[in-house]
């Protein structure tokens, strides 16, 4: 004998939070390297010649 199941309801999904996208020329702003303060600590970031970004502490 089967015995039949309570159907299991779906849990909503809940909407993902926003990511928001930033354009590196807007941080650039025309230059190739930028200092970045997080947490007390400064950053540099920098584009290099192949068009890609460093970060180093």
């Amino acid at each position: 004998m089967i015995a039949e199941k309570t159907p299991i309801q779906p849990v909503p999904l809940m909407a993902a939070p926003q990511i928001r996208i930033v354009e590196s020329t807007d941080i650039f702003r025309g230059q190739t390297e930028i200092m970045i303060r997080h947490e007390g600590v400064i950053y540099r970031m920098k584009i290099t010649r192949q068009g890609k970004l460093i970060l180093n502490k």
